[in-house]
Formats: structure tokens, sequence, C-alpha cells
């Protein structure tokens, strides 16, 4: 969860010729799967693709992550470049220890990843729905170490096994003096 001090603000509204103010606030946000969802239901496409978000997007993200009760909507274009930077900066944030070694060698994936993939990962992993409110990198990583851990051992090939058994005979030989 992240707290952000937006300042106060003052604007003017071309349509009514007016200006408009809002109060400084304290926004909390959260960057889950919930928000996700949200964000995906009002634009009906994907977030977690690498396409390029226009403003209008961002700050609708923005709202998706706002826990905060009844804001005005012209807090949000109060938000200063600092607010916008902590914000992605916590976006990014991994939020967990855990690493995980990725394979050069695997075939990546083109499957599109969307809120609904997510539930399903969830389900099919038997992951409880209360871990929909975590950080969202933290449940994806959550999700990699299921598949990990449930995947079948894999095999070495020819080349690992002649090493390995190499690297236990050389210790074996040293271990007792012995020249083979």
């Amino acid at each position: 969860m992240l707290q952000i001090d937006v300042p106060a603000g003052e604007f003017f509204n071309e349509i009514t010729n007016q200006f408009e103010y809002s109060k400084a606030t304290t926004l909390t946000l959260e960057h889950s799967l919930v928000s996700l969802s949200k964000w995906e239901s009002n634009h009906c496409k994907p977030f977690l693709t690498g396409d390029e978000k226009t403003n209008e997007e961002i700050l609708d993200y923005i709202k998706c992550m706002t826990l905060t009760q009844n804001v005005d909507p012209n807090v949000y274009k109060s938000l200063s470049n600092e607010n916008i930077d902590k914000i992605n900066k916590y976006i990014n944030d991994p939020h967990t220890a855990t690493t995980v070694r990725e394979n050069p060698n695997a075939p990546k994936s083109r499957e599109i990843i969307t809120s609904e993939l997510i539930y399903y990962w969830m389900i099919a992993l038997q992951i409880p729905f209360e871990c929909q409110k975590w950080h969202l990198n933290r449940l994806l990583m959550l999700i990699k170490v299921c598949n990990i851990k449930n995947a079948p051992p894999q095999k070495m090939t020819q080349r690992q096994l002649i090493s390995r058994n190499a690297a236990l005979n050389a210790a074996r030989r040293k271990q007792l003096n012995s020249k083979g």
C-alpha cells in the first residue's frame, strides 16, 4: 500500500469558464489484481502489455488503485511529477525477497496476460482469493514459484550427466587418496 500527499490545486475549466479548486489530500493506493481488473473492465484491453498508455489511461489506473473514499476528481489533476514518480516506483517494486532465475533458452510466452488469466492461475494453483489484494508483482512471483515447485524435475542432458559424474569421481578420488 502506498500513501501519497497531493498538494492543493487550482484549475481553469474551459467548459464552465470558471476556476476549480482541490484541497490537499492524502491518497492511499494499492497496485493489485483488483485495481488491474477494474482498469481492464473500464478500457476493455490488457494493462500488462508493453503498449504505451495515454495520460488519461494512466490517470484512470491511479483512480482504480485508490482506496481512499470520496476523492474529489480534481485531486488527480493536482498530482505532481514527484507523486507520479513515487507511484511508478511503487508499481515497479517487486515487493518480495524471492528471485527466480530465468532460463535464457526457454521460449518466451506470447500469451497476453489479463486479470482473468491471473484469476485462473490463482484457482488452478489453489491460491486464496485474499491474495488478489496483494501487490501485483508479489502475487505474480507467488504464481511463478508455485509453477516451478509443481513442475516435474527437469532431466539432465548427456553433457550435464557426464560433467556431474566426473566431478563426483574427482571428489571421491581426492577423499580416498586414490588414482582411480
